[in-house]
């Protein structure tokens, strides 16, 4: 191979790491927002639960 050709393909490699590296970084942080949004409905139905517990506390629901 000429020296061009090992110089394009460290180049096209190059490229793709970063490509990769960006379609990862974009996935977890797209994944964080979806845990954390997750993580609120969660606590939300928690209070809802809390709040009808402690309006059944005498048995009468």
């Amino acid at each position: 191979m000429a020296p061009d050709a090992f110089k394009r393909m460290s180049q096209m490699k190059r490229v793709l790491t970063l490509m990769m590296l960006g379609m990862f970084a974009a996935g977890m942080l797209s994944g964080c927002n979806t845990v954390a949004g997750a993580g609120k409905d969660m606590q939300g139905a928690g209070h809802k639960v809390e709040k009808t517990a402690d309006k059944c506390s005498d048995g009468k629901c």
